[in-house]
């Protein structure tokens, strides 16, 4: 069993932050340590019923709580991971900016061109979006017909 060990000051700051955190994943992790803070006899498995979290994640929180206090609590480290388009935005910005693409299959070909990473028509959507290019209006202008054709195939016009 993972110990805290939590002085009236932090415990006093665990209590205000409960409930004034903006993040509620925060305020989560503050009432747990305040329940441990309260009774340290109390076990760790009734905390966990009353917080509503697991035991591994409410060691979690005893372990950050012992690395760095309060304030290490209030750290919110979700995981994000990063496009390796991300390292070409530069280029891919100038390039795309210079020949705009019609269509996002047309983006998605010159990236990979310009890359040599592929990614699907939607991932290639929402990097291009990210990077605020807009995609060229693209539309058919009909071609007028002969009137010879027109009068001799009534049908077709």
């Amino acid at each position: 069993m993972i110990q805290a060990t939590i002085t009236e000051e932090q415990k006093n700051q665990l209590h205000f932050e409960r409930y004034n955190h903006p993040h509620p994943h925060v305020q989560k992790k503050m009432e747990v340590l305040y329940l441990k803070s309260i009774k340290s006899n109390l076990s760790h498995e009734l905390i966990c019923e009353i917080a509503g979290v697991t035991p591994n994640t409410m060691r979690a929180y005893l372990k950050q709580f012992n690395q760095g206090g309060v304030e290490k609590l209030k750290e919110i480290n979700f995981y994000q991971p990063e496009s390796e388009l991300k390292k070409h935005t530069c280029s891919i910005e100038k390039y795309l900016q210079n020949n705009p693409p019609a269509t996002i299959a047309e983006a998605s070909y010159m990236i990979e061109k310009l890359t040599g990473v592929k990614r699907g028509l939607t991932q290639t959507g929402i990097f291009i979006k990210s990077l605020g290019v807009k995609l060229r209006k693209v539309g058919t202008i009909p071609a007028k017909a002969l009137d010879e054709a027109k009068k001799k195939n009534k049908k077709n016009f």
